[in-house]
């Protein structure tokens, strides 16, 4: 029986597939996981261990895609059809004291940052046109 040398590619390519699917994080059911890594974090942060099963990842990041998903369908159904504004989504969230004060400082820091670059971005110029 021949022993593979490293000149072989069979030898390294049957394992390239595997360790390309879970360094995307993908599942079983094909579907790339878009926030495991955030997932990770937050969960370690709330007091998980540092490590988490990948099966809990890959529900809470299920039940974030579908409440992601509910929301824009939702969404989608308020306002202007088949289009997504941010008053959809704060008019779905308006009882929900939570969910309001999140978007309300999300939005907030949003208009906060884009001052900031805009700032940043004059004094670029100025330096550059000196």
């Amino acid at each position: 029986m021949a022993t593979p040398t490293p000149d072989t590619p069979d030898q390294f390519d049957q394992f390239d597939d595997d360790d390309t699917e879970q360094q995307l994080g993908a599942t079983a059911s094909g579907r790339k996981r878009l926030f495991s890594k955030e997932l990770r974090c937050m969960m370690y942060g709330f007091g998980d261990d540092q490590n988490p099963y990948t099966e809990s990842v890959d529900f809470l990041e299920d039940l974030v895609i579908e409440f992601i998903t509910e929301t824009t369908h939702k969404a989608m159904e308020v306002g202007r059809p088949g289009r997504v504004q941010v008053e959809d989504i704060i008019f779905l969230v308006r009882k929900d004291p939570r969910k309001y004060a999140r978007v309300k400082d999300l939005l907030t820091m949003n208009e906060e940052l884009k001052k900031a670059r805009k700032a940043f971005d004059e004094v670029k110029y100025v330096e550059d046109q000196q």
